[in-house]
């Protein structure tokens, strides 16, 4: 037996999986709690660790132009067993990574159950865990047990886990018609952080405003699942779909309301209604529709918004939704390396921390795990360049995102990895002859720098880090 003292990882989610294994990996014993079957969940099918309840897809394996297909690439790199089992258990989707979910399971599980460092404990945790337990993480997904919510709660003095997330399309800053558009907060009004000049403005005419209102109306929307029914909506932010029902000129006096602005170009003609968008991180490549929240199908989504004049050829990093989720204010609650501020022998890791989607979930916890191991082994922990996927990850879960210019709700929001949540490249692409590149030659030259950037910082942190990758 070993006489390092065990991290306890409490969730057999993909991130709770992948915890463990880098846990184990560095030599360090683990001792993974799931609490399946002992007390199930309204999506789980079976008692297997990193069960896929919804898509099958890992999404785009391509890590030469996709954010996620680096961020598989990078895993690969750091001995992800999520990868490594995703790999050997893929069935055919094109250009995308989809895997047989039954085998996927079971060879994480056996993984798991087979690695002499892991012990597994059927059995929910239903409070804050023991002060003997020196190293936690929890990585209890977007089904989190009422009793270790309320626990957590708590601790955090947060007044709530589980809501309907009432998310905002995010618009990339480059997309955006800035010929039609125009920088202003309203009545140039400068907030905390704020120059004056801190909202992107698309004005629209009176008959812009009620086809657009039309469309919303007539447009497919999702339902609710019947565990969801009961779920409070967050911040009391309606769908702007709802608020057109309501009248037609609810959203005009609401979140599209005109007053205070003035376009620049044409300074004598008031809009009929503006949407506005809002900063969503800290590096300014992505702008959230301000009180945009939606239930619209994400078909219907794209055409509709496409319709606001200056979001003509509008490129979205994540469209809106509205759907029960529990996750941390984590920006708020949790330090670099994903320690709960006010109890850091507690880690968190996956969904719960406020990102979105399998790859990204396991990737969390993979990084939750080494960071957790590299503490207990006594090496310096090395932060991961914001450059690299994992990094960027990382950064928009624990700061990479502005507060609020005004009084709205926070800007913090559970968000899959896209390239808007990497640092700006310090020069533009450019063809072989030294020409300046335009439009899908453009985009795809800069998303290749990108994911080259990304490459080399990340074997320059290897190199650096005290810890070694995990074996194979």
């Amino acid at each position: 037996m070993s006489k390092i003292e065990p991290i306890h990882v409490i969730g057999g989610g993909l991130a709770g999986s992948e915890a463990s294994w880098q846990i184990a990996q560095a030599g360090v014993p683990v001792i993974l709690h799931e609490m399946r079957p002992v007390r199930g969940t309204d999506a789980h099918k079976t008692q297997g660790l990193a069960e896929l309840v919804c898509s099958n897809s890992f999404r785009s394996d391509d890590a030469e132009t996709n954010a996620v297909g680096l961020l598989h690439q990078e895993m690969r790199t750091l001995g992800s067993l999520i990868m490594a089992k995703g790999d050997a258990n893929q069935v055919p989707a094109g250009g995308a990574l989809a895997v047989d979910r039954d085998g996927f399971s079971d060879a994480v599980t056996a993984a798991l159950e087979a690695h002499p460092l892991v012990t597994i404990e059927r059995g929910e945790i239903t409070g804050i865990p023991p002060e003997e337990w020196s190293s936690v993480i929890i990585a209890t997904g977007p089904l989190t047990s009422p009793a270790l919510a309320e626990a957590i709660l708590k601790l955090t003095g947060e007044t709530s886990l589980a809501f309907f997330d009432a998310i905002a399309p995010i618009v990339y800053r480059e997309s955006i018609n800035m010929d039609i558009a125009w920088f202003q907060s309203r009545y140039d009004k400068v907030g905390p952080g704020g120059t004056g000049k801190d909202y992107i403005n698309c004005p629209m005419t009176k008959e812009q405003y009620d086809a657009f209102v039309d469309a919303l109306i007539e447009g497919d929307k999702t339902e609710f699942k019947e565990w969801e029914a009961n779920t409070p909506y967050f911040d009391g932010c309606l769908p702007i779909e709802v608020m057109a029902e309501r009248g037609r000129e609810t959203l005009r006096h609401g979140p599209m309301k005109p007053v205070g602005l003035t376009d620049p170009r044409n300074p004598d003609v008031k809009p009929y209604a503006i949407v506005q968008l809002r900063q969503d991180n800290a590096l300014g490549t992505l702008f959230n529709m301000v009180g945009f929240q939606t239930k619209l199908k994400y078909g219907a989504q794209t055409g509709i918004l496409r319709m606001i004049p200056g979001l003509e050829n509008a490129e979205f990093a994540r469209l809106g939704g509205i759907h029960r989720n529990t996750y941390l204010n984590s920006p708020k609650l949790l330090d670099p390396t994903l320690r709960l501020k006010a109890m850091p022998r507690l880690r968190f890791a996956g969904q719960i921390t406020g990102c979105e989607g399998y790859v990204e979930s396991a990737a969390v916890g993979l990084m939750t795990g080494r960071f957790a191991a590299a503490e207990r082994l006594g090496h310096p922990i090395q932060p991961l360049p914001h450059t690299t996927g994992l990094g960027a990850l990382i950064n928009h879960i624990t700061g990479g995102h502005i507060e609020t210019i005004d009084e709205g709700p926070r800007s913090f929001q559970p968000m899959n990895v896209n390239f808007g949540l990497f640092p700006p490249l310090d020069r533009a692409p450019k063809a072989e002859d030294g020409k300046r590149l335009r439009g899908s030659a453009k985009a795809l030259a800069k998303k290749k720098m990108l994911t080259d950037r990304a490459r080399a910082d990340l074997a320059m942190w290897l190199a650096a880090a005290t810890m070694p990758a995990a074996a194979e």
